[in-house]
């Protein structure tokens, strides 16, 4: 925030019995913040106090506008820190009514705020005074000792069946997926771009700078090969026995698509959808709503095979070119049409570099490819992996992230050197 001029004089005095409650309310909102995500301190706090004393409080513009100007570090943190200060600064006995605040209510005037449910998980946080004078008259009777997302807890959640998880876990859960930053590997292009040294001269470069510089070969100008991440292509099973395993794996992708990936995001049950844009939102849980007012076919039947033909007629020239990955993630149990799902798997084969298949059904010690749907796909893809926890997820962005290794025939894929199942 720039400096106040010496000579500046406050825009709107407040009474000296409400600067208590003042600060008291802009502390909370700062806490507040810094729950849902923000990077703040206890010293925007206090800068929040001395800019509020230059403009007039009375006006939720001018004070919005103020602390926004202090607490708000980018634009995806915008419409959060607006969100937040409706709903902090809408009633003033807010810790009193703060229970009330997380239901749905209905006022004569404007409509509320849209929810977020990372403002809802920082306002659940925050602790009534009521509730605490209460915890301290039983502080000596009863002694409590709260460890949330230790690290011992982070690994027992990391290895948790996404399908036997409860409310609480999931939220842990999405949280721990949102702090990850992952990085795809690279692979050198054909295309040279200009560097500040190494072996290979850039004649050209040179020869332009040297007119520049009179025809004297002062500096050479050098170029090296251009690296890029290759694209990256998701097609996600979500039938009824995939849903609580698509929904992970979206919050999954959700990050990767904010660190800048080429991904691509289809989603298949009895129909082909693509959510690549709406996965694009900056909230997860914001996109993952919005994805499941656009999906009508969530949690419903599946057809493997109709889906992928789809994809291949409609997308595949457009995403899976300048050596892609598919991952597909499904159990494979389809049993329309076998024929239809092997010669669409066997189209896909040739359009993509290679496919990683991520299959629940592995979590089970004693699973074998038995179904006719398994039997299709396997042939064509050239890693089975696991998908049922967080680690599994994990082990899938090292293998992302790891350097690729190139076909031992254009026809057929590398494949592992022993099966997941034995």
């Amino acid at each position: 925030m720039p400096a106040l001029h010496p000579d500046a004089k406050p825009a709107g005095a407040t009474a000296a019995g409400a600067m208590p409650m003042l600060a008291r309310n802009v502390t909370h909102f700062v806490r507040l913040l810094r729950d849902a995500g923000f990077g703040l301190s206890p010293a925007h706090a206090v800068d929040a106090l001395v800019a509020l004393q230059y403009v007039d409080i009375g006006r939720r513009d001018e004070v919005r506008a103020a602390m926004a100007a202090l607490m708000v570090g980018g634009p995806d943190q915008r419409p959060l820190f607006d969100a937040a200060f409706d709903l902090f600064w809408r009633d003033p006995d807010w810790e009193g009514k703060l229970r009330a605040l997380l239901l749905p209510r209905v006022d004569a005037g404007a409509p509320p705020p849209r929810r977020n449910n990372r403002l809802a998980d920082a306002l659940a946080a925050q602790r009534p005074p009521e509730a605490a004078r209460r915890g301290q008259e039983n502080k000596a009777r009863e002694e409590r000792f709260g460890a949330p997302l230790t690290f011992s807890a982070q690994e027992r959640l990391a290895r948790r069946d996404f399908e036997t998880l409860g409310a609480e876990e999931w939220r842990a859960l999405r949280h721990m997926i949102r702090a990850r930053h992952t990085r795809l590997a690279t692979e050198r292009t054909r295309r040279l771009r200009a560097a500040a040294g190494g072996p290979r001269a850039d004649l050209r470069a040179s020869a332009r700078l040297a007119v520049r510089q009179q025809g004297e070969w002062l500096r050479w100008k050098f170029r090296r090969q251009a690296e890029r991440r290759p694209p990256l292509v998701l097609l996600l099973d979500i039938s009824g026995s995939m849903s609580q395993y698509s929904r992970a794996v979206l919050y999954f992708c959700h990050a990767l698509m904010q660190s800048r990936e080429r991904l691509s995001v289809f989603l298949f049950g009895t129909r082909l959808t693509n959510i690549t844009r709406t996965l694009r939102e900056r909230d997860p849980d914001q996109a993952i709503e919005a994805i499941a007012g656009q999906v009508r076919d969530w949690a419903g039947g599946t057809r493997i095979g109709a889906a992928l033909g789809a994809f291949n007629r409609q997308w595949a020239r457009r995403t899976l070119s300048g050596r892609a990955t598919v991952l597909l993630v499904t159990d494979g149990l389809d049993h329309e049409d076998i024929g239809l799902l092997e010669d669409e798997m066997a189209r896909l084969r040739r359009f993509a570099h290679r496919i990683l298949w991520l299959n629940p059904l592995l979590r089970y010690a004693g699973f074998t490819p038995q179904a006719r749907g398994v039997q299709a796909i396997l042939p064509h893809v050239d890693a089975l992996r696991p998908a049922h926890n967080l680690d599994s997820l994990f082990a899938l962005e090292a293998l992302l992230a790891a350097p690729r290794t190139l076909r031992t025939k254009p026809g057929q894929p590398a494949k592992e050197t022993a099966p997941p199942w034995k």
